[in-house]
């Protein structure tokens, strides 16, 4: 049964909304266009989600070629456990080993963000926080008790909850006021959001790898309609011209 929900947590939308704390959502900076940004969220996601998340209807191959990365240059920088550049992109960890560490093997995240939204993964990446009660030692607001560490921790640093005191009724109370890194992470919080903003960018290019090309047709395809109209309108004039 808990693998039944954990499942269905990450993959049916109504359950992972209702596993879900009704934290609101961030919109995440999309831009499928921007080719760096798809590169350096290519490579955190195999330097970090690789480990433990595969993505099992993605080759290798089809996102060098897309984000514009030379086939030797993806193979010595972003494949680390001597797979073909034509195979699909899997994961290293044994699923029995995932079974036994996590409770279930983490999810597949091929499709995760036609499944979860864009948004919901930004936010989700950005609101982990220092919990000792939770076997990782930290909680999420998005997704409240999730069975996952904080694998960018050494990125963003350990964030706490953070409070301020502010005067209600003629007493002082804490109010919330977010979450604040510790700043024990190799990165500032604008350089974290970047990074978590290159992963979600690139999760949302594999969700539908076509929409690059899509992209790049459509343009044509509007000129195409742009030119087309021009002629059809001096046809119009032409057969209306004797017409009163």
């Amino acid at each position: 049964m808990k693998k039944l929900m954990f499942f269905l947590a990450f993959f049916v939308p109504g359950v992972a909304m209702a596993a879900g704390s009704g934290y609101p959502l961030d919109k995440a900076p999309i831009d499928l266009t921007d080719k760096a940004s798809l590169q350096r969220g290519a490579q955190l996601f195999m330097n970090y989600c690789l480990g433990c998340h595969s993505m099992q209807y993605q080759r290798y191959q089809r996102s060098f070629q897309d984000l514009g990365i030379p086939d030797d240059i993806g193979q010595e920088y972003l494949q680390f456990t001597g797979e073909k550049v034509s195979d699909y992109i899997t994961r290293a960890m044994p699923e029995e080993s995932a079974a036994t560490w996590f409770g279930a093997a983490p999810p597949d995240l091929t499709l995760v963000a036609r499944v979860r939204g864009e948004d919901w993964i930004y936010t989700y990446l950005r609101t982990f926080y220092a919990d000792d009660s939770r076997p990782f030692g930290v909680n999420n607001k998005v997704f409240p008790d999730v069975g996952m560490p904080h694998v960018l921790q050494s990125l963003q640093g350990v964030p706490h909850e953070a409070y301020e005191e502010v005067m209600v009724d003629g007493e002082m109370v804490k109010r919330g006021i977010g979450l604040k890194a510790d700043g024990s992470g190799s990165m500032s919080e604008a350089e974290y959001d970047q990074a978590i903003a290159d992963i979600v960018n690139f999760l949302e290019y594999t969700g539908e790898p076509s929409k690059l090309e899509s992209h790049k047709i459509g343009k044509w395809v509007l000129a195409f309609i742009l030119v087309l109209f021009v002629f059809v309108y001096l046809l119009k004039k032409e057969y209306w011209r004797e017409v009163h």
